[in-house]
């Protein structure tokens, strides 16, 4: 039996669970302005991932990449979201 794709897939949940609230604290306390820093961390590991002998770390750093340029367009997103009043505007920004 194999259990890799479950762990990977336990994986990308837990991933996907992290980066919701990430992207929700980080527009709260800096606004979408910090956009550049997803995209050139989600780069980086985008780059680790292809350079990574061991498959599963390989598809993770993967995973962690592009959850970062997707969260560009979640910061752009919460922005819209905060001024419907869906979200507190933090008041100190």
């Amino acid at each position: 039996m194999h259990f890799e794709g479950v762990a990977i897939g336990l994986l990308v949940f837990v991933i996907i669970g992290v980066f919701h609230p990430m992207v929700i604290k980080t527009e709260y306390y800096y606004g979408k302005k910090v956009w550049p820093i997803y995209f050139i961390i989600g780069w980086l590991f985008i780059g680790f991932s292809i350079f990574t002998e061991n498959t599963i770390l390989s598809i993770i750093l993967g995973v962690i990449g592009f959850s970062c340029l997707w969260s560009i367009g979640e910061l752009i997103e919460q922005e819209q979201r905060v001024k419907k009043g869906w979200f507190p505007k933090n008041p100190n920004r």
